[in-house]
């Protein structure tokens, strides 16, 4: 076999206690995240329980095909289980002395939650004697076989988990018992019969036809179905629903697939002297320097994710006896992980009577405040570079620094506290289900979800809540890992909520407070306190680490960063953030509210009079905004754009004054009056564009209402020139929209130009302000070296120009295809979030030609596309001066800058 087709690697020791691991740390695109790091670990000398991975590569493979295996990989899986065998000294599902393997999941980058796990796998009715047998612990034995059949049941066979979970309870109930942990041997033994007739009752003979016996489904007894089964289920889980969502959010491709970890099972619950838990070598919620996280004593790994039992802290377990040597061992591990990955690392790990095993480590998820405190550390201790540090934040998660904080000055009464599992507040209405908090969000409603725990299923639901809060689990648990991920605060472990989900209300325990469906509560995930009703929210501010990896970012940024604002307090909000100027105003803006009656009365007036008034109105209330721009930009750009949506947008909506005519006119109201609104509707409908992106909008409304662009120019050129003569600098540019010809710029351009040489000579100032255009049409970017001749400067309207490459718009994003593409993969990813490969290539194009015309021209960058780390790194390759976002995605553009300049440095 050679090296191009192998599918299966091993690690760990052999027999004789040698290193025989094949894979190492570099190689997750094949072995996955867990399957390279497991490698690694074992190269480095750690106790890890051997085992083999299969590749990524063949799980696309078998998904590629139909579900079906490659040629001779199942014979290779065969021949390392033979190998791994033969190294243990057992075999898998042997009756006297038996083989236990894990299946486990692992991608190439961190799913957390997302893919399943079989434990416990070779169990069955003869080898559960020989485990018993072997470890003179039938308890034991009987908990790790009903784990199996459960665990087996609902991630390989898709059963209902509350079957078996209704099984245990009812178990309890006869028994007494107040936990799993009271239940006897015998007792277990009984909930194994129970469960395998659960499973035959459920199980479906058509799709698992090698399960059937004598007529009945029976749980399968070979290990050799056993193994090919629970890798098909793992291989399966890479597409579903949760899997799928979380790759679409988090941008992480389609076609990578997972590993699967096949691996000696260790055990954690084989008593007082074992343990199992989850660990981060600092603090993943706020960077602290400490060892941090959970662990159960006699309890398997699920345990500590699953939320179902309250954990303790990492820091007491050397203080526990039976457990004080492996705890000590682990914290020693703690500091070789982190100073050869020179990285904050997740760990999780097993304590089998006594002894350590360490059964996964990957860089640590971790909220925006421990990532940029961790990345500061490192480099100050000397681990990694200032390079490296700004590297290590990823830009989105600067988002959750410039969330909404409980305003400090306010009051407000606790009425429950949990874990402060990640930072951030949240105001919302409860709901119980992720159902409810995405129709809630599809309503436009503000939720905070509410759980006993959360489950992967409810990954929907907690991507549209504004917050997360549980009364189980601790910080490692399912919903702290995936809030801390998305950036969305959340509280767990709030022990004083009673949950009843089934009739959407939560009782607080010692007092008479019921929180109901609909309720409005608060919680902030940075102290871990609920609060009933809404409390005041206040935005942070650029100070402290935030600060110091933004000030770090822009030594290695060559783009620049400007903002998107179209007030004076948006202006004086995005130089905070560190705004290099305004890149785009959009005067539209500045018309609506009061000020709409008066473009309106523009463009309904037919009478010069009339229109001229408004114009005049309009211009005095443009100048005052101009002004409060240019001086809180003082010494920086704003480009300010001329009008340019079709004039309809400006309107009262055309049927909703139809409908009333109608309305009344059945109600026999006054002839005259009909007759004049008719009229009236008549003319907003001359001005209704079937296609808003097309049409009369842009350059063309000021060539067609000339008066337009010389009322704005002349309130741009008189607000510049009362700024300079009280000793501002104010630096305005006019960008003229939707060019499409070069001969549209020029007559546009010789309009502002003498309007501009008027206000001069009237005011007794001089003023250079700068003419440029903006491209959005596809004929702008390809004619770029014409039109450049009379610009001075390009901004790419990228999201005008997706949707003219498209053919289809914006709004189609929450329409019935382009959801529907995305579902079917006919588009990657939204285009209108990251930038098109096709529309990039529009930008390259306008910008060579561009500079071809005009060498000295200035090129941006304007939208949404501005603020998206992908397209910035797209846009620094493209070669573009600088971008231009909303102004809270200002410090994620700082950052995505530099990190582009890092990675790929321009010649």
């Amino acid at each position: 076999m050679t090296e191009a087709v192998k599918r299966v690697y091993r690690f760990g020791k052999d027999a004789q206690g040698s290193n025989v691991t094949e894979g190492s740390a570099a190689m997750k695109a094949v072995l996955g995240g867990k399957g390279a790091n497991l490698a690694e670990m074992a190269n480095i000398g750690l106790p890890v329980p051997p085992g083999f991975t299969i590749t990524c590569q063949t799980c696309m493979e078998y998904a590629n095909a139909g579900n079906v295996w490659p040629e001779g990989a199942l014979d290779e899986i065969a021949s390392y289980r033979a190998d791994l065998e033969q190294r243990m000294g057992k075999r898998i599902g042997d009756a006297d002395d038996p083989l236990l393997v894990s299946v486990r999941s692992g991608a190439p980058l961190s799913m957390p939650g997302m893919m399943d796990t079989v434990l416990n796998l070779g169990l069955n009715d003869r080898s559960i004697q020989g485990l018993i047998a072997q470890t003179g612990n039938p308890r034991f034995a009987w908990d790790s076989y009903r784990r199996f059949i459960q665990m087996f049941s609902n991630v390989v066979i898709g059963l209902d988990g509350d079957l078996f979970e209704n099984a245990i309870i009812a178990m309890k109930q006869l028994r007494g018992a107040a936990s799993d942990t009271d239940l006897t041997a015998e007792d277990l033994a009984e909930l194994v019969g129970e469960f395998k007739r659960i499973f035959s009752e459920n199980a479906s003979p058509e799709r698992y036809p090698a399960l059937v016996a004598d007529g009945q489904v029976t749980f399968p007894q070979d290990p050799e179905l056993q193994l090919r089964l629970a890798v098909e289920a793992v291989f399966g889980s890479w597409n579903n629903p949760r899997a799928t969502l979380y790759r679409q959010k988090n941008k992480i491709a389609d076609d990578l697939g997972t590993a699967v970890n096949v691996q000696c099972m260790v055990f954690g619950n084989k008593g007082n002297t074992s343990a199992t838990g989850v660990a981060f070598t600092r603090n993943p919620a706020d960077g602290t320097k400490e060892f941090y996280g959970d662990y159960l004593v006699n309890a398997q790994g699920e345990d500590v994710v699953a939320g179902i039992r309250n954990t303790s802290p990492i820091s007491e377990l050397k203080h526990i006896e039976g457990l004080q040597e492996a705890g000590t061992e682990l914290e020693e591990v703690f500091v070789l992980l982190e100073n050869h990955f020179r990285d904050m690392m997740d760990i999780e790990f097993t304590i089998e009577q006594g002894r350590l095993w360490m059964l996964q480590t990957r860089a640590g998820k971790r909220t925006a405040a421990s990532a940029l405190k961790v990345a500061i550390d490192m480099q100050r201790e000397g681990l990694i570079t200032k390079e490296e540090a700004v590297c290590r934040v990823e830009p989105d998660q600067l988002d959750q620094l410039l969330h909404p904080q409980f305003d400090r000055s306010a009051t407000y009464d606790v009425i429950a506290r949990g874990l402060n599992a990640s930072p951030g507040a949240a105001v919302g209405k409860v709901v119980f289900s992720a159902a409810d908090a995405v129709a809630a969000a599809e309503r436009g409603e503000k939720t905070v979800l509410v759980r006993w725990e959360t489950t992967p299923d409810d990954l929907a639901g907690m991507i549209a809540a504004e917050g997360i809060l549980t009364s189980h689990g601790g910080k490692t648990s399912h919903a702290a890992v995936i809030a801390r991920g998305m950036g969305a605060p959340c509280v767990c472990g709030a022990e004083a909520l009673k949950i009843d989900a089934e009739a959407k209300q939560a009782r607080i325990a010692g007092t008479d407070i019921v929180l109901r469906e609909g309720d409005v509560i608060s919680l902030d995930g940075t102290t871990g306190i609920v609060v009933l009703g809404a409390v005041d929210l206040v935005e942070p501010e650029i100070t402290g680490d935030l600060d110091t990896i933004l000030e770090w970012a822009d030594e290695f940024r060559t783009l620049g960063v400007r903002a998107n604002a179209d007030n004076p307090e948006d202006a004086e909000l995005s130089r905070s953030f560190g705004a290099e100027g305004i890149g785009l105003d959009r005067t539209e803006h500045m018309f609506l509210g009061e000020r709409k009656q008066i473009i309106q009365s523009f463009i309904l007036n037919d009478d010069p009079e009339s229109r001229q008034s408004a114009v005049d109105a309009l211009y005095e209330a443009q100048t005052g905004d101009f002004y409060g721009m240019f001086k809180a930009m003082d010494g920086l750009p704003v480009i300010v754009r001329l009008l340019d949506p079709p004039l309809h947008e400006f309107l009262e909506s055309p049927r909703a004054l139809e409908v009333d005519i109608t309305r009344r006119e059945a109600a026999g109201a006054d002839a005259r009056s009909l007759a004049a609104d008719r009229e009236l509707l008549a003319k907003i409908d001359s001005f209704v564009e079937a296609n808003p992106m097309l049409g009369l909008r842009g350059c063309r409304l000021g060539i067609v209402y000339p008066i337009l662009p010389v009322m704005q120019v002349r309130a741009i050129a008189t607000a510049a020139a009362r700024l300079r003569k009280e000793g501002l600098n104010p630096h305005p540019e006019i960008m003229i929209p939707l060019v499409s010809t070069v001969a549209e710029l020029e007559k546009l351009r010789g309009v502002a130009e003498a309007t501009i040489a008027e206000v001069c000579e009237a005011e007794g100032v001089e003023l250079s302000i700068p003419i440029g255009t903006m491209i959005e049409l596809p004929r702008a970017a390809v004619t770029a070296d014409q039109i450049a001749a009379k610009a001075d400067f390009f901004s790419f309207g990228t999201n005008d120009l997706t949707q003219t490459t498209f053919g289809f718009s914006r709004d189609d994003v929450e329409g019935e295809f382009i959801p529907q593409y995305l579902a079917e993969k006919l588009l990657p990813y939204n285009p209108f979030a990251t930038i098109d490969p096709g529309v990039a290539k529009l930008v390259r194009m306008g910008v060579e030609l561009g500079r071809e015309g005009n060498p000295d021209l200035v090129v941006g960058v304007c939208g949404e596309h501005g603020g998206d780390p992908d397209s910035i790194r797209t846009f620094h390759g493209i070669g573009l001066d600088y971008v231009s976002c909303s102004p809270y995605r200002v410090p994620v553009a700082r950052l995505a800058a530099a990190q582009a300049a890092l990675r790929e440095p321009r010649a």
